[in-house]
């Protein structure tokens, strides 16, 4: 679908156009329609699919048509991390060039008080649209900085890492400050039971928007090592050995995995680094510098930081341990083999994993080739399903169907659309 197909106003499309766009990506095509009806929606999509256009563009549009409360935040974009944050401010000035009566302002925390004070004289002006980090806006409510009463767009992008943060009591909180009459919308790239409660208790007659997840980049040679845990720091030494570790990330689903897998690595003589959520703000952008310029070889990250890193020259993607499911698999080792760069992601599968990296394997429509253990190491578990995994595969998967609540009116006034 061609973006001029959208009933978009003429400040958006002037913004699309000198971004060099024409089509929309399939979650455009299906979201902006229902969003510019007012519609709550729930899209479930990876990273790098265009969600964030997706939201902004209609949300933009509607705001620079008119007929909204002047001088108030009309939007709330949550965000569950600073990096993120700062990717959707870029955009949101890309896409908001041509419109000198809609305003916005990011809000996150890890910075000084000169930066707080910033935040609160913006939002106490009236600017539109709040792009914020759960922990710093609970800071800002809290202190009585912001008003909400007139919000009309409500949006939580990458809700599953909220949650997995432990933001879950903030969002809720943050929404009912909202006005009943709220357009809300959610995006995730999984759907965990926790996230169709979410959805369940925030979203009125949702839209249902959910793209199959892409299949990784050709370009990526997939391996994958069975090993005991007790195994795996020497099949890391092994592998730096035949591929090198320059330009590396380690991923694994624990910070506190992260920070023996770093030290091991010290301890080794590589050059190495951390990201995780326990460091401040300050130590993670030197972090990402040092690497992004060099001065880093391996990054070792967990899944919730990782969503900030967008580096084209990654070599190799290191799996320590077997992702949550195919979605969060395919977003790791998609940062290799990117800008037309070859790359290699080396997934280490303990046996207790083997289960889920066979239900990877199944979505990946093949098995992954497998390296033998290095000499030395002992013995690989044997690569086949224990009882209690066969039982576990054998359930069936719960799905949102989107359960619905009274329906509510919108009381919005809004000038005729162009």
């Amino acid at each position: 679908m061609d973006f001029y197909d959208l009933d978009l106003s003429d400040n958006t499309l002037d913004a699309i156009d000198d971004m060099g766009w024409t089509s929309c990506t399939p979650v455009q095509e299906k979201c902006i329609p229902e969003i510019l009806d007012g519609k709550d929606v729930l899209g479930i999509a990876q990273t790098g699919t265009g969600k964030t256009a997706a939201y902004l563009l209609p949300i933009l549009s509607m705001l620079d048509d008119g007929g909204f409360p002047e001088e108030s935040i009309n939007c709330v974009i949550m965000s569950p991390t600073r990096e993120l944050a700062q990717q959707i401010d870029q955009a949101m000035q890309g896409f908001s060039y041509y419109m000198r009566n809609v305003s916005s302002v990011a809000v996150y925390g890890g910075n000084d008080g000169n930066r707080y004070d910033q935040e609160y004289k913006s939002m106490k002006l009236g600017a539109d649209i709040i792009i914020a980090t759960p922990g710093r806006l609970i800071s800002h409510i809290t202190m009585g900085n912001v008003d909400l009463s007139s919000v009309s767009f409500f949006v939580l992008d990458e809700a599953d890492r909220m949650l997995d943060m432990g933001f879950n009591e903030d969002i809720l909180s943050i929404a009912k400050l909202l006005p009943e009459n709220c357009q809300t919308i959610m995006f995730s790239a999984t759907m965990p039971d926790k996230i169709e409660e979410l959805a369940r208790t925030i979203l009125k007659s949702p839209s249902v928007v959910k793209l199959a997840v892409s299949k990784p980049a050709e370009k990526i040679k997939q391996l994958a090592c069975v090993c005991h845990d007790n195994q795996k720091n020497g099949v890391l030494k092994d592998i730096f050995k035949k591929y090198g570790q320059k330009r590396v990330i380690i991923f694994s689903s624990s910070k506190l995995k992260v920070k023996e897998i770093n030290k091991y690595l010290i301890g080794s003589k590589v050059n190495s680094g951390e990201m995780h959520s326990d460091l401040l703000q300050s130590q993670r952008d030197d972090v990402m510098y040092r690497f992004k310029s060099g001065q880093i070889d391996v990054l070792v990250a967990t899944d919730i930081v990782a969503r900030g890193i967008d580096i084209d020259d990654i070599s190799m993607v290191i799996n320590y341990d077997v992702p949550h499911d195919s979605e969060d698999y395919v977003h790791r080792i998609g940062r290799t083999a990117r800008a037309d760069h070859d790359g290699i992601a080396i997934t280490l599968v303990r046996g207790k994993e083997i289960g889920k990296f066979m239900q990877i394997e199944k979505f990946l429509g093949y098995e992954v080739e497998k390296i033998p253990l290095p000499k030395g190491l002992g013995k690989a578990p044997e690569y086949k399903l224990t009882k209690s995994a066969k039982e576990k595969s054998g359930k069936k998967d719960r799905r949102y169907h989107g359960k619905k609540k009274n329906n509510r009116k919108n009381n919005k006034t809004k000038e005729p659309r162009k």
